[in-house]
């Protein structure tokens, strides 16, 4: 099993920044790719953004130029710095990993979710 455990979110007003913190433990063998997401109420889940373990990073269309997100491969940790926040970034921000775990039975990879942190910038 893994968990991740984030940090960092909070009330800003607009314009502002807030950095995110996402740190996985447990058995692991390698995490492929760590990311984050959000879910505003009464929206879908969406990607923002996520990095694999090459380097590779995707952003959500919308914060391109304004988050940056980045990863510490021997920490296990991923960060999301974001920048000139709008009204519209307000959601509960998920860290996500796509993890290999030693067990039992062997080597078994799976998804994993952080419980969940509050971003609300106020206009």
């Amino acid at each position: 099993q893994v968990q991740l455990v984030e940090s960092g979110g909070g009330l800003v007003q607009v314009g502002g920044s807030l950095r995110l913190t996402c740190a996985a433990s447990g058995s692991i063998v390698s995490i492929s790719s760590m990311g984050w997401y959000r879910q505003a109420p009464g929206k879908q889940r969406e990607l923002v953004a996520v990095r694999t373990r090459g380097g590779t990073r995707n952003y959500l269309a919308s914060v391109k130029g304004r988050f940056t997100i980045s990863r510490d491969n021997a920490q296990n940790t991923v960060n999301l710095q974001m920048d000139s926040l709008r009204p519209e970034d307000t959601a509960v921000y998920y860290c996500n990993a796509y993890a290999t775990t030693s067990q039992a039975t062997g080597l078994r990879g799976d998804e994993y979710w952080g419980q969940g942190t509050q971003v609300t910038v106020s206009s």
